[in-house]
Parts: C-alpha cells; sequence; structure tokens
C-alpha cells in the first residue's frame, strides 16, 4: 500500500540522517542537543512502556534516571570499574528499584498511583542529595571516566568526543527500538494493551495484572537508568538538581506531545522538545507557562500528538498520490479469469 510504502521510506531516510548527522560538519554545539534529545528519547520510551501501553502514569523516571547514573558513576569512580560492565549494573538496579517499588504500589489506581511516584522521586532526589558520604551531596560526582575505547582490530572505536558519545547513544537506542518492536507487538504486548483498555476483563481472560504491571514497570526503569549510565558518561558530571521534578514532568511532556502508546511518538517528542528546551533558555522565567500553554493546546488540537498529525499527513499523501494498479493483479480471490456477466463489456 502507498501508505506503509511512505511509513517505511520515511523511516529509513530518518535513520539514515541520524547515521550521517555528525559528518554533515554541524557544530559542536547542536550535536550535544542531539545527544540529549537521544537521551530523552529512552527516557521517554520507556515511560511510554508504563504510561502507553499499560496504563499507569508515573512520574518516577527522573528518579530511575537517577539511580542508573550515580549507580554507574559511582562504580567507575570508587571501583574503577569498566563503563560497559558498569553501566547494564546500574541498568538493573533501577530496575530492582523499580520492581521493589512497583510491586506495592502498581496495586493502586489512579491519581494515588500517580501521587505516589511523585513522592518516591522525591524522596531519590532528597537521598542523593543528603547521603553527602556516598554521593558528595549537593556538590555532586565529578571526573567520572567515560566510556572505555573499544578495539575491533582493524579500527579502535573512541567515545571521549562527542562524536563518539553520540555514535554511542544513537545505537543504543537503535537496539532499545529493536526491543521494544518486537515487544509491543508480542504476546507480552498484546497483554499490556489488553490491561489499558480494561483491567477486570483483562483479569478474566487470565491476564495477571500484576505480574504484567511490574515487568512493564521494571523494563521502563531498566531503560531509565539505561540512559542515566550513558549521561553519566557523557557528561561525566551529576548532581541532584538533575533528576528532579521537572525532569520528570519535562519526559511526561514528550511523551504526550510525541504520541502516546505509539513507537515513534516519543522520540519525536524527545527531540522537538530537547530542542525546544535549548531554545527556550533565554526565557526560563516563562518556561513553566509556556508548558501549560503547549498541554493545553495538545490536548484540545492534537489529542494523538505529532504522530497523528504525521498519521494524516500520510493519508494524504497516499490518497493524493496513488500507486498504479495493474489490472489482474489486485483481483479479489476466484474473480481472475471469471466469465464477463451478461452486458458487461
Amino acid at each position: 500500500m502507498r501508505s506503509e510504502w511512505i511509513k517505511y521510506a520515511a523511516t529509513g531516510a530518518i535513520i539514515l540522517l541520524a547515521l550521517v548527522f555528525p559528518l554533515l560538519g554541524v557544530k559542536s554545539y547542536y550535536l550535544h542537543v542531539a545527544i540529549l534529545g537521544l537521551l530523552h528519547a529512552i527516557l521517554a520510551l520507556g515511560l511510554n512502556l508504563i504510561a502507553g501501553y499499560t496504563g499507569q502514569l508515573s512520574l518516577a523516571q527522573a528518579a530511575f534516571f537517577g539511580i542508573g547514573s550515580y549507580v554507574s558513576a559511582l562504580l567507575m569512580l570508587n571501583v574503577k570499574m569498566s563503563f560497559w560492565l558498569a553501566a547494564p549494573i546500574g541498568a538493573c538496579a533501577a530496575a530492582l528499584v523499580g520492581i521493589l517499588f512497583g510491586l506495592p504500589t502498581l496495586r493502586l489506581k489512579g491519581p494515588y498511583f500517580v501521587i505516589s511516584t511523585l513522592g518516591f522521586g522525591e524522596i531519590i532526589r532528597l537521598v542523593f542529595l543528603n547521603w553527602e558520604s556516598v554521593t558528595r551531596g549537593p556538590n555532586g560526582l565529578t571526573g567520572i571516566p567515560a566510556p572505555d575505547d573499544v578495539a575491533l582490530g582493524f579500527v579502535t572505536l573512541t567515545f571521549d568526543t562527542k562524536t563518539g558519545a553520540y555514535y554511542l547513544v544513537l545505537v543504543t537506542l537503535l537496539a532499545v527500538l529493536a526491543l521494544y518492536y518486537n515487544l509491543v507487538y508480542s504476546r507480552i504486548g498484546r497483554a499490556l494493551r489488553a490491561i489499558h483498555s480494561d483491567q477486570i476483563a483483562a483479569e478474566v481472560m487470565g491476564i495477571n495484572l500484576t505480574f504484567y504491571k511490574v515487568f512493564a514497570f521494571a523494563l521502563s526503569a531498566f531503560l531509565s537508568g539505561l540512559a542515566g549510565a550513558l549521561y553519566a558518561g557523557y557528561i561525566r558530571f551529576i548532581s541532584p538538581d538533575t533528576f528532579t521534578i521537572g525532569e520528570a514532568v519535562n519526559i511526561l511532556i514528550m511523551m504526550v506531545l510525541g504520541g502516546m502508546g505509539t513507537i515513534a511518538g516519543p522520540i519525536i517528542g524527545a527531540v522537538s522538545i530537547t530542542y525546544l528546551l535549548e531554545t527556550m533558555r533565554v526565557f526560563a522565567d516563562y518556561r513553566l507557562i509556556i508548558y501549560g500553554l503547549l498541554m493545553f493546546f495538545i490536548i484540545l488540537y492534537m489529542p494523538q500528538g505529532l504522530v497523528g498529525v504525521l498519521a494524516m499527513a500520510k493519508d494524504f499523501l497516499a490518497a493524493r498520490f496513488p500507486l498504479p494498479i495493474s489490472r489482474g493483479t489486485d483481483e479479489p480471490p476466484g474473480q481472475k479469469g471469471a466469465a464477463p456477466v451478461k452486458g458487461e463489456i
């Protein structure tokens, strides 16, 4: 179909552009913004898994983001562990905390669960701020080492530059997307969507609500922790100020703007909002007002986010420029070569 061809062509073009972006001679600042956008895309995908597909709105992503950052950074600084081992440990630590937190709280419904995640995020931030003997308090962790070089025999990959960091985050995002796509269209993904639609009906159908909710929450925390480890290895400095409720709200807006319950939506929203945040630094005092107006506009006029707008544009192009149909190749089954009806020319 024409619309499917447009979708695959656009996806391929975007991936190709992302791969060659650092080679286009862009300024270091724009490469930095692109890296932050890709990191936010991983965070938004994690939130989308629990909120967009399972229907459990969470404001704890910044907390898991911080857990992944701090655990991986502390392992690299204090134990001299390699980034390639510290990063997955940091992500797994975030997932473990997600399981321990999710088991009792995912039984809550509606605003009660949202409030619990809000309180959890603030507790984690206060731990980062006050556990000075470990986290160095408000001073943060400095001197975090960059990811170690990787020798492939004929070439050595370095990640202590913006270009190297960009490709590391991009490859990680593509791997997350592959996992995400297979998960969403698997039996687990169908179970999560069933829970989102109607929890009572899903339970009657034999779906274990507790297992699937906790699984989605843990995987969401894992992705956020992985993004945190990548962030620590790239910025090489972290502090409690990065993992506030404001960051959790930013991730939520990215997901909603792009389109909840879709795969491409959180990525589009993350890149858009990251760029918007950088351009709005001169209007820092009015940022919350702009955010409020943006959310109001999205809810009223773009309930499906930017993905919904792009889907309408794709359908318009498919209808405006239809592919030619070869006679005899698309006839209904059983009709090919059938005798003409009386009076048919």
